[in-house]
């Protein structure tokens, strides 16, 4: 690719909305969400400062942008989780989606936990979304949790979160952390080991 514009006109405008999206996490986790500039991005991508702008105005918009595909994957496992009937099975369902949603973008999971402008925009893409923190919860501990089961629930979902953004656990294959997560999860959680 040569520098100067990027080519925008349908798909490969998407592909390169992507890569950008790629090359700024990568950055982020190299150098934090704060450390890295757009000039670092469009560099990285051998494009100009103005290509970038062409996609995003700030680099707050790139940052929300990183954390969005993993927000709404969540929203839509908390969806889900909410057509089952029986607790047990809203629970299993929303543990399991919740450690696949932390293991698939383990890298952003890691810079939510370590650097304060992935948390914050994170934090603003979720503002006003106290309603979907505690729909979270109650599918997690119940409608009227006693205070264990409450406490249980935010370990578990915090738990997981940090374990598996953990620099110290980076070395592990996916399959091996989502089964250790979720084993973990659930036993927080209450829940039989699932039959094989």
């Amino acid at each position: 690719m040569t520098t100067g514009t990027i080519r925008t006109s349908g798909a490969a405008g998407e592909d390169t909305r992507s890569r950008l999206l790629a090359t700024a996490l990568r950055l982020f986790t190299e150098h934090g969400a704060e450390g890295t500039s757009l000039q670092m991005i469009a560099d990285a991508l051998g494009v100009t400062k103005a290509a970038v702008y062409y996609h995003f105005k700030t680099k707050d918009e790139i940052t929300e942008a990183v954390a969005e595909p993993g927000l709404r994957e969540l929203a839509a496992v908390v969806e889900e989780a909410a057509t089952f009937r029986r607790r047990g099975a809203r629970v299993d369902h929303l543990l399991t989606g919740f450690v696949d949603i932390v293991v698939r973008h383990r890298a952003l999971v890691a810079l939510f936990s370590s650097d304060p402008g992935v948390a914050r925009a994170i934090e603003k893409t979720l503002h006003g979304e106290e309603r979907f923190e505690k729909r979270l919860l109650t599918l997690l501990s119940g409608p009227e949790p006693d205070t264990a089961t409450l406490v249980a629930a935010h370990v578990a979902l915090a738990g997981i979160a940090l374990a598996g953004g953990a620099p110290a656990l980076a070395g592990l294959d996916d399959e091996s952390l989502r089964e250790a997560l979720l084993a973990v999860g659930r036993r927080l959680m209450g829940r039989p080991r699932p039959r094989t």
